[in-house]
């Protein structure tokens, strides 16, 4: 195993202070939205072997077969195919969808033969590789996931009082719940220019108004009216207010799968996606919306948000996804206690989250690496570990 040395990306919607107070450092005033684990080429972690640190993306392309084992390769090819993240949030990311398998393949192979420049703002396949992704509440944490049921949509619209949303209303009401939901969500993103703008102005305002009174929709409210705060006269708030508004409690998670629209809005979690770089934007950005690509891709399904809670396998609490590029787990130690056996036939990375974790090779020679928050490790598939120590330590690996 090899500690790991990790890159944190500045975007704007970062927190200026949860990951630096999880990494015990002095915030520098900027924000710092991710904390990139993995071997994706956009920052790929480092391996800190004492002579100086060594790309993880390297070390696995010089040897596939013995960083992820002869059955990862054979299943993801010679590459790890999940990233992990730590994830602060200190204003909303862009609500957006992801595609599936086939989508993303043939989207990919349609841009590449049109000649679409890999990094031009309105390419939206940039891989041909499907993106589900776990999102874990490391603290309370907010987000939009999957489409209410339209009837519940219409009550929440209607509740604000908007003379101007009364024909969403009513589709949301008359029409069969997926023709209802592509309708209005096609009405919203279709709009010209600034056509929604005052419309999304006088609901953020009622929303705003109303978030206080409580009621069945007041921290939904609350939500939006935060939504038009950083984004006023987005259309995406109204496409927003069709998605189900969730607060996560830490260790409850959300999965995120093909097609299904979402946004994180704040707090800090650990996030795990299969490793592709393919986001289909339905708003609350300044970066290219391609409206008729996003409506193939939206799942118009209503749902619950599917809040997540990890099941226990034998000590180890297992979040339980449909997707084989990633499996997440978490380990809570207690002084004392037993060690934990972390299993090798997969490539895995480790992170510490909170308290104090050994970890124990005893491939070879025994080896011992001692984990703060924030501390991270990648051990190949031939690797046996043990687990310790007084702390919580989430594990990435894959399913084979």
């Amino acid at each position: 195993m090899d500690r790991l040395v990790n890159t944190v990306r500045p975007y704007a919607w970062g927190s200026t202070t949860a990951l630096p107070d999880l990494l015990g450092v002095p915030p520098t005033g900027e924000p710092q939205a991710e904390l990139w684990l993995g071997a994706h080429p956009g920052a790929p972690s480092r391996l800190d072997r004492g002579d100086g640190p060594v790309s993880l993306a390297e070390v696995i392309a010089a040897d596939p077969g013995a960083e992820l084992g002869a059955a990862t390769v054979r299943a993801f090819g010679p590459r790890l195919p999940f990233l992990f993240k730590i994830l602060a949030a200190g204003a909303p990311l862009s609500l957006q969808v992801h595609p599936d398998r086939t989508q993303a393949e043939t989207g990919y192979a349609a841009e590449e033969a049109r000649g679409v420049p890999l990094d031009a703002p309105h390419r939206n396949y940039k891989d041909p590789h499907h993106k589900p992704e776990l999102i874990c509440a490391l603290t309370p944490f907010d987000g939009l996931c999957g489409f209410r049921h339209p009837a519940e949509a219409a009550d929440l619209l209607e509740g604000l009082d908007v003379a101007d949303l009364k024909p969403y209303v009513d589709i949301l009401r008359a029409s069969p719940e997926e023709s209802a939901l592509r309708e209005v969500l096609t009405a919203v993103l279709g709009a010209e220019g600034h056509a929604l703008a005052e419309t999304v102005e006088r609901a953020a305002t009622a929303a705003a108004h109303l978030a206080p009174k409580g009621g069945p929709h007041a921290e939904a409210y609350a939500a939006y009216a935060d939504l038009a705060h950083h984004h006023p006269g987005d259309p995406g708030i109204l496409a927003a207010m069709l998605l189900n508004y969730v607060r996560l409690q830490p260790g409850e998670a959300l999965f995120l799968g093909a097609g299904i629209p979402h946004a994180y809005l704040s707090g800090l979690g650990v996030e795990l996606m299969a490793n592709s770089d393919n986001v289909l934007r339905c708003g609350l950005t300044p970066k290219h919306v391609d409206v008729p690509e996003l409506l193939r891709v939206v799942r118009f399904e209503p749902r619950d948000a599917g809040v997540l809670r990890p099941e226990d396998v034998d000590g180890e609490e297992v979040y339980d996804t449909p997707i084989d590029e990633f499996r997440l787990s978490r380990f809570v130690l207690a002084p004392g206690g037993a060690p934990r056996p972390l299993p090798a036939r997969t490539p895995q990375i480790l992170l510490c989250t909170a308290g104090t974790v050994r970890l124990t090779s005893d491939t070879g020679t025994t080896r011992e690496l001692i984990l703060a928050p924030g501390g991270s490790v990648f051990a190949p598939a031939s690797e046996h570990l043990t687990a310790s120590g007084d702390g919580t330590l989430f594990r990435a690996t894959v399913v084979v």
